[in-house]
């Protein structure tokens, strides 16, 4: 049972990156998806969260209008669109599965020029 996050990367303000958090060893389709992030020195705090049909999407006030989430049942994977990247968006990014409580080993995200 695991999530295996990737994607992340070093980019420049403006930029775009998309992350990708793919599951196994339990029933993907059945749990509805959150991503989380943690910057140095800061609390981890939440992003977005998708249902288990992808079909509704929340998100964090900071991060509205640009990121996206989504998800691909078939492929057991939820990803995470970020446009428009800002240096404070620099932290490790992590993402969680509800139904069984378990958390991805994160992939860092640093904006900087």
């Amino acid at each position: 049972v695991q999530l295996v996050e990737s994607g992340g990367g070093l980019v420049q303000p403006g930029g775009s990156l998309r992350l990708s958090c793919t599951a196994s060893g339990f029933s993907f389709s059945t749990s509805n998806m959150r991503w989380y992030r943690q910057a140095p020195g800061k609390e981890r705090e939440f992003v977005a969260v998708i249902d288990k049909a992808g079909a509704r999407t929340n998100y964090a006030d900071f991060v509205k209008g640009r990121f996206t989430v989504s998800r691909d049942n078939d492929k057991n994977t939820v990803y995470l669109q970020m446009n428009n990247l800002k240096p404070e968006d620099t932290a490790v990014y992590y993402c969680y599965a509800i139904i069984i409580g378990i958390w991805g080993q994160g992939t860092q995200v640093t904006v900087s020029s």
